[in-house]
Parts: structure tokens; C-alpha cells; sequence
């Protein structure tokens, strides 16, 4: 039996000696070196520390009474395979794995496989126990002999025990290296399992089981992996010469890389192939045959991670990665989800839907280029569900920084794997909307809405919000034109900041809060705890796209509220079904609520409203909201359809630059509004997404629209710019 070694080798404490005189002290003294290293095949070591064994009469059957049963991973062991991640119509996004395996029934192995492993690593397999006492005897002579110490005589066996022990060890590389380690007391330990197993299992079983486990080289294990990595096929199919290969990697796979040492490999397989015929198990013929064929190599490249995820998904397969490895259902604590997550062998079902993603990625991508300081992120919800359908941004996922790559998901909360999120300006509005409209104001209320007002007294859920500051903080409108009274309806439309304090100071800040809650945004997307201060009406509390666009999937949903969604399901290997988590659905408010809130968002994206510019082909239904952050460091564009919500925000990835005077996509911009920035990258969207999809209209109410006001300029001389100093500390449109 030739060794086994492990990816990770341990050098040799010191040089064999090489060949020398053979006086009878020599080979005394080689024969004593060899049973130092035969703890390595645990043969000698039988007769020296386990019960009823003598030295000339070692079998497995006679010596496996009195053991202690033997843990099942021994009999079927835990095998780390690689996991896939499909979307919701199919296709791949995805290959996941700590180990490259795809473990194989005997059936599915090709039997050249099987046999040319047998034949190179233990051709007595068949005929001995867990000690084959010739190849002992067998060792201790040529080595005694050669002079050195390097042949074993480990039975096949005893090697896939070893290999168990490797393979419980993960990645720890302490218990690695002490799995491997050459003791005494190991090596009978070792022996006992493998006289147990032989006893236990059949030798096909053992036989299949060592074919799953084994280390291939370049990050294969098992010989499906092997099959695929070298030859682009699946082992079943293999050819004796592929075989061989293979099979003639185990003993050194660095050293018979076949795509690095393609000689030595080829070497290596005729050596595998003689033994075959030696063994009668091919003949003359078909050794020759094999003999004279190339190595053939058809090699792929390990393809690991989401890094390797298709069409812009790997944030997205990241985000389903976190949502395995902290979700309960898959655990009831961190260590077993990802002992979950690393043992793998999952086939999981997401529900992201390829043509949206294709739409989403789309839109980020030719909107604004990857080397721009600024950059885009979009994700689409499904209504009434929860159901994540695509999650992008404009640069791609990958750790290469310098080639503006990044694993930093924009679209999430920092737990999430996202950053600390960004300031979602007057997309959040409509919260404080909502708010009111349960609390029981109606959809025509009015206030006066002065250009400028000091934030007010505000009631909180703990006490009272006070102005303290001095001078005290103000707040502006958009632009000096902009004078009470307003209704809902128009207040929304141009989005007033100071119609929109008011309402949060009539309905106090607890009520926002609380709404906030009821629709997901339980804390800021850094986790810090959301603040109750006038400014939250204006969207100064950090959140990320996912969050918004769940917000506005609950507009299109009636007031039906559903948890992110990320899995459809899960199955095993072997066909097993694992439970995910239900969609997670409650009211977050009224129907009556919800008609009134589709209304005045229409309106933002009709007549004079701030999102005008904004109709998707067909003449669809929209309704949505503008959003621009305080410094203009960040403009958004939330809005929906019945059947789709999609959230777009823009910005420095880092939240710091501001977007005055700035060249995105090539052009040059003054400043950036969620109109003009995001709004163009939600069109563009929402139209490829929607295409051939039928048309909705969404549930109206009864609003009026309010009476017609002069216009203010005509006596006031108003330019319609604001105040630079007041206007550029403000969340606005």
C-alpha cells in the first residue's frame, strides 16, 4: 500500500540515509527504523498493543472483539461537498464549497476508477484484513535492503481512516496536523477503527467510501471532483488512461500534477496501468492502448464562491450565504449553521428572477460606470410577498479593489454583508404619510407650510424631543417659492419639507417610529438603533435599498407587509427537503391607508410633481418618490407597480462624496436630484423588467386635488433657488 498524504505534508525531521553495505547490524538497524515508521500502516503495532494478536497471526476478525463500537463517521462520514445556488427559473447563479466534492454511489464510478485505485494502492485489498501481514514482512525487507525507511505498508483501509480523521479536522490546522501526526498511541487507534470497519462494512463500501474522501490535487476531492477538474467529465465516463491518472495522483498530488508536471503524471499512469495488467484486470491490449494515449487534460479551473456567480449575482449569492449561516432555522446556533453551511452537498432555490436581475443590472451598469466616484445600487421585491427578485449595483463583486471590484453589498444592511447604509432623503415621506393616515388625519390635510420653520417640540415614545439648539435648528423648502398652505396631495407632489415636520409633530415621533418598525426599518442598516428627531421625516436614519424597496413593496401590496424573502427551498444531495423559513407577512396598515398613499405618489410622478420625467413605456401605473440626502451626498428613486417595487439609490460608496459639479457616465452635472440621477436608472428598470408583463392599475382613493394658488414669484420676484447655506444641510427631494 503506498501512502496518502495530504494536502498538508509535514517535512521530514531529518534525511533518510540512502543505500549502504548490508552487514547484519544495517539491517538490524533498518529493520528497528521500520518499526518506528510502521505505526504509519499500524501493522506492527497490532502485535505489540492489541489483545489476542500475535505476530504471525493478525486478522481483522479475531481481533475486533472486545473493541467499543465504532462512531458512524467512520462508517458513513460527514463529506464536506460543494453546494449550488440556483435562481427562481433554474439556472446556476453559483457553486459554493469548503471542499470541491459531489460524492458518487459504487454505480456511479467507473470501474476502471475503482480498480486502477486498488491495483496502484493496495492490490491485496480483496484478500486481507485491516493488516496485510505480507506487505508488512514485504516492507520491512526492502526497506531493510534499500537502506531507507519510505516503504509503508498501510492497508487501503487503515489510509481511509486516516484520510476520516483529516477530513473531521476542517480547517483547523492544529487538529490537521495531529490527525496526521505519526504516534503510537494514533496509530492503534487508527488500527482498531480500520479492524472494526473491515468487520462492519463490505470492502465495496470501503472502497467507495475512500474514492469520496481522497485528495486529488488543485482543491478536488473525491474522484467525481477529480473527474471534472482534469478531464471535464464525469467519472463514470472516464477512460482507462483517465483512470490511471487519477488514480496515480493520490500517492503525491503535487508532485503528479499532471497539468504542472505533465511528464511525471504521464509516468505515473503507465506506472498505474502496468499495474493493472500485472493484475489481470485489463489486458495487454487495452494496456497498450492506454499507454500510448496523451494525458488528454481537458482542465477547469476551480470555479469557488460567489466571486464566480454569473450576470452580476454575487452579492446576491452572498446575501443568501448570510442568510444560511444566521437564520435559526438552519441552526440553533452559529456554529452549527456553519457547520450546516460547510458541509454542504445543497442544492438551495432562490427567488431571484434572472430577468430581473438581467433588467437591474442592466440599468446601474449603463447608467453609471464603474469608474466613477459614485456608484448605483438597485433592488427589486416582489409585492405581497417579500420575494427578492434581483439585488444590483454598478461595480462588480470581487475582491481586485484596484479594478474597482468590491464584496461590500450596497443593497444591504452591514449585517447583511452591506455597509453602513445611506440617508434616504423625502423617499421617506410617505412613512410619515402612512403614520398620519392611520392616526386618523385626513387625506386633505393642510398646513400652512412656511418657506422656513424651527423644528418644533415633538413628542417621542419616552418623552419630548425640545429644540435646544441656539440658535435654534431650522428647516427650509426646496427653494424660496415654496409657501403654505399644502395639502397631502401637493405637499407630496413637491415634496415640501415643512408641510411634512408639521404632520410629524401633530402625530408625534413615536408614531413614526412605530410605523417605521411596522414596515421593517427596526434600525438604522449600521444596527445602531433608529433616532426619534424632527429631521427623520426628511430621511436623515441611514437605511439600505433593500429596506426601501420592501417599504414601497408594502404601498403596492395594499398595506401588507412580508420580511425579505431570499429562499424558495433547499434540498440535499439524496433528495432530502430542508424546511426554510415561511414568508413572514403581517398589516402594516390599512387598506383605505394604502389607496391614499398609491394616490399621492401617483401624483409625484404626474403633472408637476418631482418624478414627472419618470413614466415607464406603455403609459404603466407608477407611483414612487423623489429623494435627495442632506450635501447631496446620496439621491434615491423608491417606487412600484402592482406586480414590482424597485429601489435606486446613488452615491459615494462610502457615503462621503457629494454630488455637486460631478462627471457620472460621462456627463457633467451641476448637482444631482433623485429625479435626475436614480430616476433615469428606475425607468430604465422597471421598463425591461415589466416588458410583455401585463398592465395593473393600482387601487386609488377619492383625493381632490386643493384649489389653485397664484403663483408666488409674480409679487415676490422668487428665483425658485433656495437659500445655499439653508438648502445644502437639508435632505431634500
Amino acid at each position: 500500500m503506498e501512502s496518502n498524504p495530504s494536502p498538508i505534508r509535514n517535512a521530514p525531521d531529518e534525511q533518510t540515509p540512502g543505500p549502504s553495505r548490508r552487514t547484519p547490524l544495517r539491517l538490524a538497524r533498518h529493520g528497528a527504523t521500520f518499526l518506528g515508521v510502521s505505526v504509519v500502516s499500524g501493522a506492527l503495532v497490532a502485535g505489540v498493543a492489541l489483545p489476542a494478536v500475535g505476530a504471525l497471526g493478525l486478522t481483522a476478525k479475531n481481533t475486533a472483539e472486545g473493541f467499543d463500537d465504532i462512531p458512524n463517521d467512520f462508517k458513513t462520514p460527514p463529506l464536506t461537498q460543494a453546494s449550488q445556488i440556483f435562481d427562481a427559473k433554474g439556472g446556476l447563479i453559483a457553486k459554493v464549497y469548503e471542499r470541491d466534492r459531489t460524492v458518487l454511489a459504487p454505480e456511479q464510478m467507473s470501474p476502471y476508477m475503482r480498480q486502477a485505485q486498488v491495483d496502484i494502492e493496495d492490490a491485496r485489498f480483496y484478500e486481507h484484513g485491516a493488516v496485510d501481514l505480507k506487505g508488512v514482512l514485504r516492507a520491512i525487507s526492502k526497506n531493510a535492503e534499500s537502506g531507507t525507511a519510505s516503504q509503508g505498508a498501510s492497508t487501503l483501509t487503515q489510509q481511509y481512516v486516516k484520510n476520516v480523521n483529516v477530513e473531521k479536522a476542517g480547517d483547523d490546522q492544529d487538529a490537521v496536523r495531529d490527525a496526521m501526526r505519526k504516534t503510537l498511541g494514533r496509530k492503534i487507534q487508527e488500527l482498531k477503527v480500520a479492524i472494526k470497519l473491515e468487520e462492519e462494512l463490505s470492502k465495496e463500501q470501503i472502497l467507495t467510501n475512500y474514492l469520496n474522501i481522497t485528495y486529488y490535487g488543485n482543491g478536488a476531492y473525491g474522484v467525481e471532483a477529480a473527474s471534472q477538474r482534469y478531464f471535464s467529465k464525469a467519472n463514470k465516463d472516464l477512460t482507462i488512461a483517465e483512470a490511471a491518472t487519477l488514480a496515480g495522483l493520490v500517492q503525491n498530488p503535487t508532485q503528479y500534477d499532471p497539468k504542472l508536471h505533465p511528464q511525471a503524471a504521464q509516468n505515473r499512469r503507465d506506472t498505474v496501468i502496468d499495474k493493472m495488467l500485472e493484475n489481470k484486470h485489463i489486458t495487454e491490449e487495452q494496456a497498450k492502448e492506454a499507454k500510448a494515449a496523451p494525458l488528454g487534460l481537458k482542465y477547469k479551473d476551480p470555479q469557488n464562491g460567489c466571486i464566480t456567480a454569473k450576470a452580476g449575482m454575487g452579492f446576491f449569492c452572498d446575501y443568501v450565504r448570510r442568510v444560511v449561516k444566521q437564520d435559526p432555522a438552519f441552526g440553533a446556533t452559529a456554529a452549527e449553521r456553519k457547520k450546516f453551511w460547510d458541509q454542504g452537498g445543497l442544492n438551495i432555490r432562490t427567488t431571484l428572477d434572472p430577468e430581473k436581475q438581467a433588467a437591474a443590472q442592466n440599468a446601474v451598469s449603463s447608467n453609471v460606470r464603474v469608474t466613477d466616484t459614485v456608484s448605483a445600487a438597485a433592488t427589486m421585491v416582489e409585492p405581497g410577498t417579500g420575494n427578492i427578485l434581483a439585488m444590483a449595483q454598478t461595480r462588480p463583486y470581487g475582491l481586485a479593489e484596484a479594478q474597482n471590484q468590491t464584496v461590500v453589498n450596497l443593497n444591504v444592511d452591514a449585517v447583511m454583508g452591506g455597509g453602513n447604509g445611506f440617508q434616504p432623503g423625502s423617499t421617506f415621506k410617505p412613512v410619515v404619510a402612512a403614520a398620519a393616515l392611520e392616526a386618523g388625519l385626513p387625506a386633505t390635510q393642510e398646513y400652512d407650510s412656511p418657506n422656513k420653520i424651527e423644528y418644533p417640540t415633538m413628542k417621542t415614545c419616552g418623552g419630548t424631543w425640545k429644540n435646544t439648539g441656539k440658535p435654534k435648528t431650522m428647516v427650509p423648502n426646496e427653494s424660496a417659492s415654496e409657501k403654505g398652505p399644502y395639502q397631502l396631495k401637493e405637499a407630496m407632489a413637491l415634496s415640501v419639507n415643512t408641510y411634512f415636520v408639521q404632520m410629524e409633530q401633530e402625530i408625534g415621533l413615536c408614531a413614526v417610529k412605530q410605523m417605521a418598525n411596522k414596515l421593517g426599518i427596526t434600525a438604522k442598516a449600521s444596527g445602531a438603533p433608529l433616532e426619534e428627531v424632527p429631521a427623520m421625516a426628511l430621511g436623515v436614519e441611514e437605511v439600505s435599498p433593500l429596506a426601501m424597496a420592501n417599504v414601497y413593496a408594502t404601498f403596492a401590496a395594499g398595506g401588507r407587509y412580508c420580511a425579505p424573502v431570499a429562499l424558495s427551498g433547499i434540498t440535499t444531495v439524496d433528495g432530502r427537503e430542508v424546511p426554510v423559513p415561511p414568508a413572514r407577512c403581517e398589516t402594516a396598515f390599512s387598506e383605505s391607508t394604502a389607496k391614499v398613499l398609491n394616490t399621492i405618489l401617483n401624483g409625484v410622478t404626474e403633472g408637476g410633481g418631482t418624478g414627472r420625467a419618470l413614466s415607464l413605456e406603455g403609459d404603466r401605473q407608477i407611483a414612487g418618490k423623489t429623494g435627495t440626502s442632506d450635501k447631496k451626498r446620496a439621491a434615491w428613486f423608491s417606487g412600484y407597480t402592482p406586480q414590482l417595487a424597485t429601489a435606486v439609490w446613488l452615491g459615494g460608496p462610502r457615503g462621503g462624496v457629494e454630488m455637486r459639479n460631478i462627471t457620472i457616465n460621462g456627463k457633467y452635472r451641476t448637482e444631482v436630484f433623485g429625479a435626475d440621477g436614480p430616476g433615469p436608472i428606475w425607468r430604465d428598470a422597471m421598463n425591461q423588467a415589466l416588458r410583455g408583463a401585463p398592465k395593473q392599475s393600482l387601487p386609488m382613493a377619492d383625493v381632490p386635488d386643493p384649489a389653485p394658488r397664484p403663483d408666488p414669484s409674480a409679487s415676490t420676484g422668487a428665483s425658485g433657488t433656495g437659500s445655499p447655506a439653508n438648502s445644502s444641510s437639508t435632505p431634500r427631494r
